[in-house]
């Protein structure tokens, strides 16, 4: 639990006791390489802090396309937020990508953390936002940028994301064909 410590430290002023108080439900698990964290049509009741690996969060589309939404690395949260929030069905599929450590949060413990924590609201709106600045930035990637733009951005936002994400996925990613992909990196 030492990385999540160090994480929430950085984003507030915690006591031990309430750093305790707020990790004592959290659990620690590993998944496989593939293996899936939480799927579509199930409501999101649970929070990942990832200590080691990546997670792809993936969506199908209404033709059975696969689509990568985003990439989370170490020391990130990750979670369908919507569902989480709203207690609604997710849309996503949250898959591990190579063996990946993760702390799960319960919902439980995040709303515990909102009543209790004397910046407990803090934290979550500073994920809130590090979250919303990420969607802008998909957004102007997206509409605002050339594919070579993006392409070469990918890397300041998930760094190392070419020795440890097949390239078929960072394609999905950026909205372009594998083949596509090969011609951006040649130029």
């Amino acid at each position: 639990m030492k990385q999540i410590k160090e994480v929430i430290k950085q984003l507030i002023t915690i006591s031990e006791s309430e750093m305790e108080n707020f990790l004592r439900d959290c659990t620690t698990k590993t998944f496989m390489k593939k293996e899936v964290l939480s799927r579509p049509n199930e409501i999101a009741t649970e929070i990942f802090f990832i200590n080691k690996g990546i997670i792809r969060v993936k969506i199908i589309d209404n033709k059975g396309t696969e689509h990568s939404i985003h990439f989370a690395l170490e020391n990130q949260f990750i979670v369908d937020y919507t569902s989480f929030l709203e207690e609604s069905k997710s849309i996503y599929t949250l898959e591990a990508l190579e063996e990946t450590e993760v702390i799960i949060i319960p919902k439980s413990t995040i709303d515990w953390g909102y009543e209790n924590l004397k910046e407990g609201q803090k934290m979550g709106r500073l994920i809130a936002e590090y979250y919303y600045i990420y969607q802008d930035n998909r957004i102007k990637n997206n509409y605002c940028r050339t594919p070579k733009e993006s392409y070469d951005s990918i890397s300041e936002v998930f760094p190392n994301i070419h020795n440890r994400v097949p390239q078929h996925m960072i394609a999905s990613y950026l909205g372009i064909t594998s083949i596509h992909l090969s011609r951006l990196k040649k130029t």
